[in-house]
């Protein structure tokens, strides 16, 4: 059941991360697929984005999942959107670092919850999507060692390739260490604006550097997008055809018909 969990990374902010967490999540819902998000971010942007609190003091939150005072088949709440689950974040997130700093064992907590909650439900859900918080931090690298896999939002934009070269030393270390199998399924380029040079020269670098493994679909600069979360929902549900709703449910069927290509390789 494994190759099922994914987590959305990038350690740059504003690059379209959350965004691009509650979209999948959304259009695989769509399609009948079972999808639990993980907030990972304390900052709980994907919480509230489909349309639940972040308040601080939740019982019910990954918080009490890593601090082990809950199970995670405790804290999984049910959005307004069918087949889709959440186990929301909030701000107490980011005292973890600290509260864990004497535990060895500290990055396979979320690994081992899951795995717990999985073999005790047998796996209800298709996929498990985390959204990792913008920084290279215990929380991430809890999320890289739990993952089969990566999926990375790129900015179109001046240095964005510079930050992700980062982020594949950071991977590759977590593969060396922690996690052999992790493997980067694949980089989605986001904020994508047809008028600007830069756009399209990000494009060109990213395709010849990563080849096939930069999504055909990019995701353009798009204002119904970053409207959507403030109404709780996914911009799929919010506006289902603005370019920004085009863009992630081509992402979604490049997602499904990517994922039919890895299941028969294996």
């Amino acid at each position: 059941m494994k190759e099922k969990i994914i987590s959305i990374i990038n350690q740059k902010g504003g690059v379209g991360k959350t965004t691009t967490v509650i979209n999948l999540a959304a259009g695989l819902s769509m399609q009948g697929k079972k999808v639990l998000v993980i907030d990972l971010d304390p900052q709980g942007n994907a919480t509230t984005g489909l349309g639940l609190s972040n308040l601080e003091n939740s019982e019910k939150s990954i918080y009490s999942v890593l601090n082990g005072a809950k199970k995670l088949s405790e804290v999984i709440e049910i959005t307004k959107f069918e087949n889709l689950d959440l186990i929301t974040s909030n701000v107490d997130l980011s005292g973890l670092e600290v509260e864990t700093a004497g535990d060895a064992k500290r990055a396979f907590i979320l690994n081992e919850q899951i795995m717990a909650y999985l073999n005790d439900s047998g796996g209800q859900y298709s996929h498990i999507l985390i959204d990792c918080p913008p920084s290279l931090s215990l929380l991430t690298i809890m999320a890289l060692v739990a993952s089969e896999s990566l999926l990375v939002p790129l900015q179109t934009e001046f240095f964005a390739l510079e930050g992700v070269t980062q982020l594949m030393k950071t991977i590759e270390r977590i593969k060396n260490n922690l996690n052999p199998d992790l493997l980067i399924r694949g980089i989605l380029l986001t904020m994508y604006d047809k008028r600007n040079k830069l756009s399209a020269e990000v494009e060109k670098e990213a395709r010849e550097y990563f080849k096939e493994k930069v999504y055909q679909t990019v995701v353009p600069r798009n204002v119904r997008l970053s409207e959507a979360p403030s109404h709780g929902m996914p911009v799929l549900f919010y506006d289902k055809s603005c370019p920004g709703s085009k863009s992630y449910l081509s992402f979604t069927n490049e997602f499904i018909d990517q994922e039919k290509i890895m299941e028969s390789a294996a």
